[in-house]
């Protein structure tokens, strides 16, 4: 057996746990700002680079966006490398996209191969 598949089996558990752990911190934000007395949530539409191989590594990467609270992918690029994002609270752009890649695209990256 090579080593390949169990980093694959890996890479699948942390992006789980990453995924479970996202949840748990998004869920409080969206909780916090939706039972604020003044909500001052700062939403927009993000335009997120993305680079995967497959249309089911983009599928991924879109539903767990979704699923994560706080955000939801909107439209995927005819060319697939644009993944448009609703944020409900996205006072820095930058942060948002810097932390998508790293929490997901890139763990999906190495499960792709």
């Amino acid at each position: 057996m090579s080593a390949r598949p169990l980093s694959r089996a890996y890479d699948v558990l942390m992006l789980t746990g990453v995924f479970f752990y996202e949840l748990a911190i998004s869920s409080v934000a969206v909780a916090r700002a939706a039972f604020a007395r003044t909500p001052q949530t700062n939403s927009a539409i993000i335009a997120v680079p993305v680079n995967l191989r497959t249309d089911f590594g983009i599928a991924v990467l879109a539903n767990l966006i979704t699923l994560t609270p706080g955000t939801c992918s909107l439209h995927v690029s005819e060319d697939k490398r644009t993944i448009y994002i609703h944020a409900l609270d996205a006072p820095d752009a930058d942060a948002i996209i810097a932390g998508i890649q790293s929490a997901f695209e890139d763990r999906i990256r190495r499960i792709e191969g």
